[in-house]
């Protein structure tokens, strides 16, 4: 699975993408509201972990998250 973090402009939010090893989209969302869409996605209760990496990656790079 990979996440990418992408920088919003003035009228549109932050948001991340979720997706597979085939690159595709799982799950897209807030970065500010990622509890809902986690849930949905099936990865509830690994919520703590990705949220904490969602804080700490760069914009505009995609990264492999091992879960």
């Amino acid at each position: 699975m990979y996440i990418l973090k992408i920088k919003g402009t003035a009228k549109i939010p932050d948001y991340v993408q979720l997706r597979d090893d085939n690159f595709t989209l799982l799950a897209y969302f807030r970065v500010d509201r990622p509890e809902k869409a986690l849930s949905k996605a099936g990865l509830g209760e690994k919520e703590s972990e990705i949220i904490q990496l969602i804080h700490q990656m760069p914009y505009g790079k995609i990264q492999k998250l091992d879960l």
